[in-house]
């Protein structure tokens, strides 16, 4: 079979060594599986991006028909990333900082950082700007499942809270105790 890109029915254009049996595997040769494993993490940052995907677990790829089927598994050539190589590339990812284990002290599930916290940050920062929340107390609720949906709908709290931490360390929001948790307040200024 010839090596072509293909498109997902989501519309996401997978790259042409996604049509390699190989590129579903471990490979012994360490040269060729860090190659391979370079862009797996890209093809799994990107398609997260794509669909606004968050999280990734080892169970995904066991999971047929699952939010993640369309770059795990190759029907075409009749294969796909077994939960080992998975919680390899997951590894990877959590090495270079790329993912954080989501809960902690486990290995089987990620929050993807197809945006680091600091890009994050200058999202809601800009999301508040534009809407007009400048020294408007919010609840972190009221920013991962706005009225109106936004970049940061849906976002995990703990990578909320890693985008707020960036903000207040550089003078651009400030935490604040709600009576239902926690809240913060976003400052005008720069970073």
């Amino acid at each position: 079979m010839q090596l072509t890109t293909h498109t997902t029915p989501s519309g996401f254009r997978l790259p042409s060594i996604h049509a390699a049996h190989a590129f579903f595997t471990e490979q012994p040769n360490p040269t060729t599986q860090s190659t391979f494993a370079d862009n797996w993490i890209r093809l799994i940052l990107s398609y997260a991006r794509y669909r606004r995907l968050f999280v990734i677990r080892v169970e995904d790829a066991e999971v047929a028909g699952g939010d993640w089927d369309e770059i795990l598994r190759n029907e075409r050539i009749n294969r796909r990333v077994l939960p080992s190589y998975l919680t390899s590339l997951i590894s990877a990812m959590a090495s270079r900082n790329l993912a954080y284990y989501e809960p902690p002290k486990q290995t089987r599930s990620v929050i993807l950082l197809w945006r680091l916290p600091e890009e994050w940050a200058d999202v809601l920062h800009s999301w508040g700007t534009a809407t007009g929340q400048i020294n408007t107390i919010l609840t972190l609720y009221e920013i991962t499942d706005p009225p109106v949906p936004s970049p940061l709908s849906g976002m995990p709290l703990s990578l909320l809270q890693r985008a707020i931490a960036v903000l207040t360390r550089t003078g651009r929001a400030q935490l604040i105790g709600v009576a239902d948790g926690e809240g913060v307040r976003l400052l005008a200024g720069g970073k």
